[in-house]
């Protein structure tokens, strides 16, 4: 072997023993805390399967159907023939034919991917047909002016315009359609469409029946929709709506008049943080909390589904009811919350991350966390495969990642005289933050300096606001005055977010540029992993140091070993060792390696002439022999 290629083993291996001994030195030499207590190993099993459904799903809002058909084909085949070469039996006689336990569970869990990918797939396959075949297609392709009914789908949603100060004058609205009029031709067909409407639009819950007329246009590429019409005329003929949703908006409506008594801010604040009406919302709090990445805390998100359902799972415990009841109690209020706030795929989706997040810190099984977290996955885009192209559901699922991977290692990590609630009020949004930073860049370019200390002061007071305006809701139409207590001390607490967001938005360098694209999501990745680094270095300073030292008496060793020739032996150039000749190989130190007693800090000298020491000296160089010396003065 060469003896560059010595000198890398030996290097490698001296990296690597210098790192097995810090750290099996530390903790040999430390008590072992609770913190750091050995944990359940984290399942990664399930992650290829939800890694490949959201493939699929990706895949079927660009592909044409024939080209899904291919898919799903070929992914039940494949899948066929990984599980038929999982269940090979076992043969003792021809060991290695049978795939061993670990290879045989590999091939069962790439087989149920596949499966689960076909059914994506299959289901992807329905509405691109839609898009692409069939006469309503063509009706959006040529643009045509139509007469529709259809069904709300789910809450409309303000269209900001750019320069436009005031209410919003335009809404989006998504409904399936019922009847479709076109050239006196009627298609009854179950579509999905998004309406362009104006104001009388925002006025619509789900479930109801309305008329309306409009011209149709494509949508964008990728998107999940057959089309979206264009409304010309408001909601006709709007039909009653359905119990629940009627009387969670006008507990919505009664909820937002009882707060109007606040100031401003919290008055615009707290509907929005308790029932995502950001009706009344300032346009100065706005943007001041779109500045300091607060955004998250006016809109119904997996933190307020967290809290809720954690505060009904406490109140079940506390009348010492069994698990089951108490867990059937908790999702049957979560479920009237989602209601409440609108079950809109986003409340959907955030309900079912924030149980996600609360089982995985708080349910005793760290090591599952994950295997949740893909079963949810996997759930909502079988049930809505246009899940797959929503940055808020990638966003969703990076975020719940970030807080079971990276929280509780950054809770563990605390020293143990922070208590724990201060921990995780630092670690949950720090967690988030890393993990949806390089996504957010790509929407928004730019860097919310200050993010981490808004939401770290604004933590502790989120979860009053949360929890008394949610007790507040159900109590304004039968009793209002413990309601409006209630309302009162929310606001307080809401009024600190408030003041907290405008003070941080007001510091110099709040919001700075970033790169945008792929540079920006690689840079804010970077970024991401170098904070994560040092949180981990500063946790444990002691292991860093043992570390560099033990790296650098290794270092010494191995120049020391060099320099005395116990390193890798080499033939001088020109010599060879041959076989069974008694020649020995003569050990050749590298150049500059000459040792001399108070040269340099490791002793070895530093005055290279850049020269190779190999080459023969010139004639004017060689040393004079000591006969022709002469002695001064020609004597």
């Amino acid at each position: 072997m060469p003896f560059r290629h010595r000198v890398l083993e030996h290097w490698s291996r001296i990296l690597e023993g210098a790192w097995q001994r810090a750290v099996k030195g530390g903790a040999a030499t430390t008590p072992r805390t609770p913190a750091e207590a050995p944990r359940r190993r984290t399942d990664v099993r399930l992650t290829l399967p939800a890694a490949t459904v959201w493939a699929a799903s990706v895949a079927g809002l660009w592909l044409a159907p024939a080209a899904l058909a291919v898919v799903c084909c070929g992914a039940v085949a494949l899948g066929l023939l990984l599980l038929f070469r999982a269940a090979r039996p076992c043969d003792r006689r021809a060991p290695g034919v049978a795939p061993t336990p670990v290879r045989r569970s590999f091939l069962a869990t790439s087989a149920v991917a596949l499966f689960l990918a076909a059914a994506a797939a299959a289901h992807s396959a329905v509405a691109s047909s839609q898009r692409s075949e069939g006469p309503l297609a063509g009706a959006v392709a040529s643009g045509k002016s139509v007469v529709a009914v259809v069904e709300v789908a789910g809450a409309p949603r303000a269209l900001a315009v750019r320069g436009q100060a005031g209410p919003t004058e335009r809404w989006s609205v998504p409904v399936w359609t019922r009847d479709i009029s076109t050239g006196g031709v009627l298609l009854r067909t179950r579509a999905h469409l998004i309406v362009m409407g104006g104001r009388d639009w925002g006025t619509l819950v789900p479930g109801q029946l309305v008329r309306t007329a409009g011209k149709l246009r494509p949508p964008d590429p990728g998107r999940e929709e057959a089309g979206i019409l264009t409304a010309s005329s408001p909601p006709g003929r709007p039909t009653e709506s359905p119990l629940l949703q009627g009387s969670a908006k006008e507990l919505r409506e009664r909820f937002v008049a009882a707060a109007s008594f606040l100031a401003p801010d919290p008055a615009g604040l707290l509907p929005g943080m308790v029932t995502g009406d950001t009706s009344v919302l300032d346009e100065g709090l706005d943007s001041a909390m779109k500045r300091v990445g607060m955004t998250h805390l006016t809109a119904v998100s997996g933190a307020n589904c967290s809290l809720v359902l954690g505060a009904l799972l406490l109140a079940c415990r506390s009348f010492r009811l069994r698990r089951v009841p108490a867990a059937v109690l908790a999702g049957t209020g979560l479920g009237l919350f989602v209601v409440l706030v609108g079950p809109d795929a986003s409340v959907l989706r955030a309900a079912l991350m924030g149980a996600v997040g609360l089982i995985s810190l708080a349910g005793g099984r760290s090591g599952r966390g994950l295997s949740f977290l893909c079963v949810a996955v996997i759930a909502l885009l079988l049930i809505d495969p246009g899940l797959g192209s929503s940055f808020g559901f990638l966003l969703s699922v990076l975020a719940t990642l970030g807080i079971i991977i990276l929280g509780r290692r950054i809770i563990d990590w605390t020293p143990v005289s922070i208590p724990r609630w201060a921990a995780a009020g630092v670690a949950v949004p720090l967690s988030a933050q890393l993990m949806c930073g390089p996504v957010t860049v790509l929407l928004q370019p730019q860097f919310a300096t200050y993010s981490l200390l808004a939401n770290v002061i604004a933590s502790p007071l989120v979860a009053p606001v949360i929890l008394l305006g949610t007790a507040a809701v159900p109590l304004v139409i039968p009793a209002p005055w413990p309601a409006t207590a209630l309302i009162a001390v929310a606001g307080t607490f809401s009024a600190g977010i408030a003041a907290t967001a405008r003070f941080t938005s007001q510091l110099p360098g709040a919001s700075l540029p970033w790169p945008e694209g792929v540079a920006g999501l690689l840079t804010m990745l970077f970024l991401s992993a170098v904070t994560f680094g040092t949180l981990w270095a500063a946790s444990r300073p002691r292991r860093v140091a043992e570390c560099v030292l033990a790296s650098h008496r290794r270092v010494v060793a191995l120049i020391e070993a060099l320099e005395s020739g116990q390193g890798s032996a080499v033939c001088r150039p020109g010599l060879r060792s041959v076989p069974g000749s008694s020649r020995p190989m003569v050990p050749l130190s590298p150049a500059g390696l000459d040792r001399a007693a108070g040269r340099g800090r490791l002793e070895y000298s530093t005055r290279l002439s850049g020269r190779n020491p190999r080459w023969p000296l010139r004639r004017s160089e060689q040393p004079v022999p000591r006969h022709r010396m002469q002695p001064p003065g020609g004597m």
